[in-house]
C-alpha cells in the first residue's frame, strides 16, 4: 500500500510539474515561423533599406545632391561615421535580409505541404528567394566592395573572410541564370501568392525582374576600363541574353505598397513626418538642372517657393535656416505614408539599353528610341502618382523630349553625359541606383559642397564593428580594395 501511495505522489509531483512548465510558455509568440512569413519579412526590410532617408543607414540621397540637409550637414559634408551609416546598411542587410532569406530557403525546402501545393510551385519559390537574395548581394557589393560572402552566412564561421567583389558578381550572375531557368512562368503555377508584396507570387514577374537584374549587373561589368578576355564575354552574354525578357512597361516595376498605419508606413512619412522632423530640402544641383531644362516633373519632386510659381533648391552644403525662401519637398507624393517603396523601374531598363546600344552589344533597337521610352516612361510615373492622366503625361513627355538641349541627337555631350544626366534626374526617389550610375558614367558633373571632408564618397566605408570585431579580415579586405576610404574606385570604377 505504501509502494502505491508513493507512486501515486511522485505522478501526482510529475503532473504538477508539466503543468508549471506550461505555465512558463510564451503563448504569444510562434514556436516555429514559416518560410512564407520569413520571406515577407525580409523583403519588406530590403525596401525599407533602400527607401529610407535616414542616416543611420541611407546617405545616397545627398551623395547624389539629390537632397540637402537643413541642420546636421555631416553627412552632407561625408561624415559617414557619425551616426555610423555604413553599419546601419550593412547589418540591414546582413542580419534582417539575407539572413532571414536564408532561413526562409531552409524552411520552405523541409517544409512539406499539403496537395494544393504543387512542386513546381516550390520549386518557384526557392527560385524567387534566391533572385531577392542575388539583388540584396549585389547592394552591398557596389556599396562596400569586397564582403563576406563565401562564409557570411555561416553560423559556425565567427569571422567570415572577404571574397573578391568580382568573384562574387560572377556568381550572382550564375545564380540568376540558374534561379531564371528554374521559374516556371505559367499562369497556374504561382509561388508565394499574398506572402509576397511586390509580386504577388507572380513567376512570370519575378522572371522579368531576374532579367532586368541581370542587365544591370552586366551593364556594371561593361564598365570596367580594361577587362579580362573572360570577362568582357561574360558582360557580352548577360546582357544580350537578358534583354529580350525586361521589364516591358511601368506595370512591371518593382514595388511595395506600404500601409496607412504603422509600423507598415512608407520610411520616408515614418522618419519625417511621423517623426516631426524637417531635415531635408531639395539641393540647388537638381533644381537648377531641372530649371534649365523645364522639365515637368519638377511640380511632383518639390513644391513651388511661397506665393511664386519658381522653383528654387537650397545650396548644396549650406545650412539652410530660413526654409520658406525655398522650395520644400513634395510632400504629398513623397511623404505619404501608402507612398511605394520602388526598387526597380522600367525607365531604368530603357536606360540600361540605350547604353548597351552605345557599347556596341546586340540588343535591338537604337539608343535614342530606349532613351525617349525611359524618359516618357519617367514622366508617366510620376505624373501618374501626382494623379495626372496618361495622356497629360505623354503630352509633357513629348515636349520635354521635343526641346534641343534634351532630344538625344541634340542634347550636349557624349552619350556617357546624356544618358547619365537624364537618369539622375529619374532616379530622384532612388538614391542608390542614381549613386551607383552616377559611378558608372561620370555624369552629370557633381562638386562637394564647400565644407566637404572628403570628395564626393564613391563607396560606402566599412562598419565601425568589422573593424573591432573582425580585424585581420577587414585589414585584408581593405588592403586588397586599395584602402578603406569614400574615395576608394571599386572594381568596375577603375
Amino acid at each position: 500500500m505504501k509502494k502505491i501511495s508513493a507512486i501515486l505522489i511522485i505522478c501526482v509531483m510529475f503532473a504538477s510539474c508539466k503543468k508549471l512548465e506550461d505555465l512558463n510558455k510564451n503563448i504569444k509568440d510562434p514556436v516555429s515561423v514559416s518560410g512564407e512569413s520569413l520571406f515577407t519579412g525580409a523583403q519588406k526590410t530590403l525596401v525599407d533599406a533602400v527607401v529610407t532617408p535616414n542616416v543611420g543607414s541611407n546617405t545616397t540621397r545627398l551623395f547624389d545632391q539629390y537632397w540637402a540637409e537643413t541642420t546636421y550637414l555631416d553627412e552632407e559634408n561625408y561624415n559617414l561615421n557619425y551616426r555610423k551609416g555604413p553599419d546601419g546598411f550593412w547589418n540591414a542587410i546582413y542580419v534582417n535580409v539575407l539572413n532571414n532569406l536564408q532561413q526562409a530557403k531552409t524552411v520552405i525546402t523541409a517544409t512539406t505541404y499539403s496537395n494544393d501545393l504543387s512542386p513546381v510551385t516550390k520549386q518557384n519559390k526557392l527560385a524567387i528567394v534566391d533572385v531577392m537574395s542575388v539583388y540584396a548581394w549585389s547592394l552591398l557589393v557596389e556599396t562596400f566592395g569586397n564582403i563576406p560572402y563565401s562564409q557570411a552566412l555561416n553560423a559556425s564561421v565567427y569571422f567570415p573572410k572577404y571574397d573578391d567583389g568580382l568573384t562574387i558578381y560572377t556568381d550572382l550572375i550564375s545564380r540568376l541564370n540558374t534561379d531564371i531557368a528554374t521559374l516556371n512562368i505559367a499562369p497556374t503555377d504561382m509561388s508565394f501568392s499574398s506572402a509576397d508584396n511586390l509580386y504577388q507570387g507572380s513567376a512570370a514577374s519575378w522572371a522579368k525582374f531576374a532579367n532586368s537584374l541581370k542587365l544591370r549587373m552586366g551593364m556594371v561589368l561593361a564598365t570596367i576600363s580594361a577587362p579580362t578576355s573572360t570577362v568582357a564575354a561574360l558582360a557580352k552574354t548577360t546582357i544580350e541574353s537578358a534583354a529580350p525578357n525586361v521589364f516591358a512597361s511601368n506595370a512591371d516595376n518593382a514595388f511595395l505598397i506600404y500601409s496607412s498605419s504603422a509600423p507598415n508606413t512608407n520610411p520616408m512619412f515614418e522618419d519625417q513626418v511621423a517623426a516631426s522632423r524637417h531635415d531635408y530640402l531639395p539641393a540647388n544641383t537638381l533644381v537648377d538642372a531641372m530649371n534649365s531644362l523645364n522639365d515637368p516633373r519638377r511640380q511632383f519632386y518639390y513644391t513651388t517657393v511661397a506665393d511664386t510659381t519658381i522653383y528654387v533648391g537650397v545650396p548644396y552644403g549650406s545650412a539652410a535656416p530660413v526654409q520658406n525662401i525655398y522650395s520644400q519637398l513634395y510632400g504629398s507624393i513623397l511623404y505619404n505614408p501608402i507612398f511605394q517603396g520602388t526598387i526597380f523601374e522600367y525607365s531604368e531598363v530603357e536606360f540600361l539599353l540605350a547604353e548597351a546600344v552605345e557599347r556596341g552589344y546586340n540588343v535591338g533597337g537604337t539608343a535614342e528610341s530606349y532613351y525617349d521610352n525611359a524618359i516618357k516612361a519617367s514622366i508617366e510615373y510620376w505624373e501618374g502618382e501626382g494623379g495626372a492622366s496618361l495622356s497629360a503625361a505623354d503630352a509633357d513627355a513629348a515636349t520635354y523630349l521635343a526641346q534641343p538641349s534634351v532630344a538625344y541627337s541634340t542634347a550636349a555631350g557624349t552619350w556617357q553625359q546624356k544618358i547619365g544626366t537624364q537618369q539622375w534626374i529619374a532616379y530622384y526617389n532612388r538614391g542608390f541606383e542614381g549613386w551607383t550610375e552616377w559611378r558608372r558614367l561620370h555624369y552629370p558633373l557633381l562638386v562637394p559642397g564647400p565644407n566637404a571632408l572628403t570628395p564626393i564618397p564613391l563607396r560606402y566605408t566599412y562598419p565601425i564593428e568589422e573593424q573591432t570585431l573582425n580585424g585581420p579580415n577587414y585589414q585584408a579586405a581593405a588592403a586588397a580594395i586599395g584602402g578603406d576610404a569614400v574615395t576608394t574606385k571599386l572594381f568596375w570604377d577603375k
